[in-house]
């Protein structure tokens, strides 16, 4: 959302300098990016841990979290859920973990994550059983992906028996 807004302003402010049959310079932030380029070179930080960042990293990261502090929160608790899955041995310290985050998701407002804590709230039996041992059904997701690929490199189904066969031959 950031980063349509920055392109927006940005194109505005072009077709001011245009009109004024001036040149546009952006402005440029202390580490060289303008703040287009802040926010498209920040996406793949946000995706690794913090301990992970290049030194380059923590100072655009620094420069975006004091121009957005809504991404850093953000940020923080996305890698508070990650570090609930990763840390996490037994499922009544997960679970108790799990109501901790999602009452800071409900006191931030964050308007992203409200779809991730409502599928939380919603399945918080089954997201548990992962902590029984440490199982997922990615798996049997992978599986069934292959399947529909199958299916829909011949274009559906005609004798079912024969592509379970065809399925048995080529996966078992």
């Amino acid at each position: 959302n950031h980063r349509w807004k920055a392109i927006e302003q940005e194109n505005k402010e072009i077709e001011l300098a245009k009109n004024e049959k001036k040149k546009f310079i952006p402005e440029i932030l202390e580490n060289g990016d303008t703040l287009k380029q802040l926010l498209v070179r920040s996406r793949y930080l946000l995706y690794k841990r913090e301990v992970k960042w290049s030194p380059s990293q923590v100072h655009r990261a620094e420069i975006l979290f004091k121009l957005y502090p809504d991404l850093e929160e953000a940020y923080k608790l996305s890698m508070d859920l990650s570090n609930i899955f990763s840390q996490s041995k037994s499922r009544l310290i997960a679970f108790k973990k799990l109501a901790l985050w999602y009452n800071k998701v409900e006191n931030l407002e964050l308007k992203s994550f409200t779809t991730i804590s409502k599928t939380i709230q919603n399945n918080y039996e089954n997201i548990l059983n992962y902590f029984d041992n440490r199982s997922t059904n990615a798996s049997a997701e992978s599986f069934n992906a292959k399947v529909k690929a199958l299916r829909s490199q011949f274009r559906g189904v005609r004798d079912v028996s024969f592509f379970l066969f065809r399925l048995q031959k080529i996966y078992a």
